[in-house]
C-alpha cells in the first residue's frame, strides 16, 4: 500500500472481491467520521475519542516514513492536547465541538473526494471510476447529465 502526495495512492491484491475493496476508503472515511459524530455528542464520548485520535496519531507518526506526515501528527497532537488542557483546566467547553467537526469533516471529504474523482476532474483510474465500471448504475446517466 503506498499513499501518494497528490490524494492518490495504489494498493495492490491479489484476488479478493473487487466491489468490497473499491469503495472501502470512502465507506471507512464516512464510518469513522460517523463514529466520532457521534462521539461529540457527549463529553465522557468526546474525550475517549479525542484519546483515540491521540493514540491513532501516535501510531502513524512513528510508523510514518516522510516528515511532511510527522508534522501533521505533531500538529494535530498538539492541537489535540491544547484543547484537551482547555477543557479540562478551564470554562472553555470546546472539546466536544472540535471532534464534531473532525467527524463531520472525515464524512464529507468522502463525498467530496467522489466528487472530485468523478465529476469535476474525471480521475480514470481513481477508486470511484473503477467501482462504477465493476457495478454500473442507471442513474449514473441522470447525473451525469445534471452536471452537463
Amino acid at each position: 500500500m503506498e499513499v501518494h502526495a497528490n490524494e492518490g495512492g495504489v494498493t495492490q491484491t491479489h484476488g479478493c472481491v473487487y466491489w468490497l475493496i473499491l469503495p472501502a476508503g470512502y465507506i471507512g472515511s464516512s464510518f469513522w467520521g460517523m463514529l466520532l459524530i457521534l462521539a461529540s455528542t457527549g463529553l465522557l464520548t468526546s474525550r475517549i475519542a479525542a484519546g483515540c485520535l491521540g493514540v491513532a496519531l501516535l501510531i502513524v507518526l512513528f510508523v510514518a516514513k516522510k516528515w511532511t506526515l510527522r508534522g501533521l501528527c505533531i500538529g494535530f497532537i498538539i492541537f489535540l492536547a491544547v484543547i484537551w488542557i482547555l477543557q479540562e483546566k478551564t470554562t472553555v467547553r470546546i472539546l466536544r465541538y472540535v471532534i464534531l467537526f473532525i467527524g463531520v469533516m472525515n464524512s464529507l471529504f468522502s463525498v467530496y473526494d467522489i466528487y472530485d474523482d468523478l465529476i469535476s476532474r474525471r480521475v480514470n483510474s481513481s477508486d470511484a471510476e473503477k467501482f462504477a465500471e465493476i457495478c454500473p448504475s442507471p442513474y449514473e446517466k441522470c447525473i451525469f447529465l445534471v452536471y452537463i
